[in-house]
């Protein structure tokens, strides 16, 4: 199973809406589609409830992004833990394509329990392999998105927009 593919869920799902702004990129079904438009199995039937579920897992992901760009591991691995016994992931084994066995997430459920577990068990497992040094939130001033590292580092940047703005602020500060 790809981590980072799966963990990429959370990112996406939580630069949906950032705090402060009036836009939100999860008002509709046609929304969720683009959001999931790479991953056609997380697509199909959308309603409301779905809707409401990923606002509220996007608001509880945040806070494990918040919580790894404050170094507070405990802070990461209890909320994920929490989100773990409120969306059980089933995995199973299974090959395909001319591959041999691998493990797959069980696609069954709602899409938001789709989309739930497939970004909780990516970032899981990032974490479980990874730490949570590699997750975090964009340390350009005014920049609220999310992010994941390909390295631990100690200012992370969501988007190559963000990284000269904070290069020239930095520059530009007084002594």
């Amino acid at each position: 199973m790809d981590l980072t593919s799966y963990a990429d869920l959370a990112v996406r799902l939580v630069n949906t809406a950032e705090p402060g702004r009036r836009a939100d990129g999860l008002v509709s079904a046609e929304s969720y589609r683009d959001l999931v438009t790479d991953r056609p199995h997380l697509g199909g039937r959308v309603t409301t409830n779905d809707l409401e579920a990923l606002r509220l897992l996007r608001d509880e992901l945040r806070l494990i992004f918040a919580a790894a760009a404050e170094r507070d591991e405990a802070g990461v691995v209890g909320r994920l833990n929490a989100l773990l016994t409120r969306h059980p992931i089933h995995q199973q084994i299974t090959r395909h394509d001319g591959q041999g066995w691998h493990v797959h997430l069980v696609e069954s459920g709602s899409a938001a329990d789709r989309y739930a577990a497939g970004a909780i068990a990516g970032l899981t497992g990032l974490v479980t392999a990874s730490g949570t040094g590699r997750l975090g939130t964009c340390a350009a001033t005014g920049c609220e998105r999310v992010l994941i590292t390909s390295r631990v580092a100690d200012k992370h940047y969501c988007s190559e927009q963000c990284t000269p703005k904070a290069n020239v602020r930095a520059l530009r500060a007084p002594a």
